[in-house]
């Protein structure tokens, strides 16, 4: 039997914001914060829903990498 994602109930909560929000993210910056940081408290991999949370990350500590340590 495999383990309940522990971010699952975090992006169901989003999902139910955006859709009331009519998909209007800053209106669910709340949301999206407790699932950032849920997605913190689990090593990478752990929740398949933080997968995109882990990629944005990601792009962002490229982007403000100071230019002399871009690779």
């Amino acid at each position: 039997m495999s383990q309940k994602d522990p971010c699952q109930k975090q992006a169901c909560e989003i999902q139910k914001c955006l859709q009331v929000n009519n998909y209007m993210e800053s209106k669910c910056e709340t949301v999206l914060q407790e699932m950032r940081k849920c997605c913190a408290r689990y090593p990478k991999g752990r929740s398949i829903c933080c997968s995109g949370f882990e990629k944005e990350e990601r792009e962002r500590e490229k982007t403000h990498r100071p230019a002399h340590q871009k690779v």
